[in-house]
Parts: C-alpha cells; structure tokens; sequence
C-alpha cells in the first residue's frame, strides 16, 4: 500500500507519551523490527498541534531514531512522517485504520 508524506514544518509537536517497544506479538513478546535496517521499532505518542488543531497519534520510530531521555511534555521535531492505511481481518472481522511512520524525532521545537 502507498504512504504519503505529512508536512508537520508549521506544527508545534510534543511527547503525549514515551516509547515503547511495539511488539510483533503479545504472547510471545517478540519485537517488531525495521526491515530496511534491523533497528528495533518503538511507538511514541505525539501530541500534533497545527492551524488551532490538536491530535494525538500513535508514531512508529526505529530505535535509532530516538532520542535518549523523550518524556511527556518535550517539544521534539519529527523527520520523515509518513501516514498509511492498512487493513486486515482478525477472527472474522475486518479491520482498517491508519498507521505513521517517522525516520527519527529531535528534541526541541
């Protein structure tokens, strides 16, 4: 599936929450990785501001793109945020949504 690019270059973003490793799966705790480079994947909440609009989103990061020490509050800039759709079925049921992608995060604004 295509992704498409996002201009956050007027936004004022923040960390909602710290990483955390995304996992392949919960039963098994396995990690998900990047595939391009081996780097261990994380999400990070962000907090995206933009023309009087706030929204929280979920942001997969390879470890090496991250910052040491991002907690809530931070001002970080993100590099390389990409938005796909995906969708899948589980137990019978369809699913869809839209996941983001980020190359790395820099602390500050």
């Amino acid at each position: 599936m295509p992704s498409f690019k996002i201009d956050t270059s007027t936004a004022v973003v923040f960390v909602a929450t710290p990483p955390t490793p995304k996992l392949v799966s919960k039963q098994t705790g396995e990690r998900a990785m990047d595939r391009e480079t081996g780097a261990g994947l994380s999400t990070v909440g962000l907090l995206i501001s933009d023309e009087g609009e706030g929204n929280l989103y979920q942001v997969t990061v390879p470890e090496t793109g991250l910052p040491e020490g991002l907690a809530p509050g931070m001002p970080v800039r993100v590099i390389g945020l990409k938005a796909r759709d995906w969708e899948n079925n589980f137990n019978g049921q369809a699913r869809h949504g839209i996941s983001f992608r980020a190359v790395a995060l820099t602390v500050g604004a």
